[in-house]
């Protein structure tokens, strides 16, 4: 499998995704929004991405079995023999999309026995490209690609960027925090909608992610792709590297997504 080749078709297929989510976006007036069954929202943005997701992997890879987050309905009995599949996440942020603040993304993954080899993430409103694989970790803007690595943390720095959540804080996250600063005496807390939070931590901008509430495995394994392959880690908070498909709930569990693997994070 030519991996490189790969990777090109599926940065063209989630933009194909964004253009269709860009013609909804810019629409005037209200969206058409329904409630899935775990009573988030859908809109007629996700529908769209998702099939033409679905129909063009089909295409690039017939083989490779699909996961995507609006065909959540195959059983484990089926999906617990995959070894390699498509995991996607046609609009990961439904909730900026609908408050238009631009901060949703395309995600497209790889898995490969359970790791997430390649990932693409798409932001349509900014035409800005994530994207890791085995060849490194890339970020493309204006027309631009530059390589992505993760931050270094040294033993006596004392600043810290700390990428949350907008809508997903609680007590166990503000505890963490707490213990953070202490150890750091002063963070950079920086919110961001969607998987855009992980790549923050990919390119540099931010030294760790700790999400400490609930996720999917199609909302991480994209950007989860793009953070290793720029030098970094997705991790449980036992510190347990991540990996995808391994039991029949698809809910992550908390996790931090990490730049600097030396770093001993444990201590917080």
């Amino acid at each position: 499998m030519n991996y490189q080749m790969l990777l090109e078709s599926i940065k063209d297929i989630s933009r194909e995704a964004g253009k269709a989510i860009m013609d909804v976006y810019a629409r005037e007036g209200e969206m058409d929004i329904t409630t899935k069954e775990n009573d988030s929202p859908l809109t007629e943005a996700d529908l769209a991405a998702h099939r033409i997701i679905v129909d063009l992997l089909r295409e690039l890879t017939p083989a490779l079995p699909i996961l995507s987050e609006e065909s959540r309905a195959i059983p484990w009995e089926e999906r617990q023999y995959w070894d390699t599949y498509w995991l996607v996440d046609p609009l990961d942020g439904t909730k900026e999309f609908i408050s238009r603040n631009g901060e949703f993304t395309v995600n497209i993954a790889l898995i490969d026995n359970g790791r997430p080899l390649m990932g693409v993430v798409y932001v349509p409103v900014k035409d800005v490209l994530y994207s890791g694989g085995p060849d490194g970790a890339f970020k493309e803007e204006n027309g631009n690609s530059e390589a992505i690595e993760s931050a270094k943390i040294n033993k006596d720095q004392h600043t810290v960027a700390v990428v949350a959540s907008r809508s997903h804080k609680g007590d166990e996250l503000e505890d963490w925090l707490e213990r953070a600063a202490e150890r750091f005496h002063q963070m950079e807390l920086v919110s961001m909608g969607s998987s855009l939070k992980i790549c923050l931590v990919a390119e540099g901008r931010a030294d760790i992610y700790p999400r400490l509430a609930l996720t999917s495995e199609w909302d991480t394994a994209a950007a989860q792709a793009i953070l290793e392959a720029a030098g970094g880690i997705l991790t449980d908070t036992d510190f347990n590297i991540y990996r995808y498909n391994q039991k029949e709930d698809i809910l992550n569990p908390f996790f931090f997504a990490i730049g600097d693997r030396e770093f001993d994070w444990s201590a917080i």
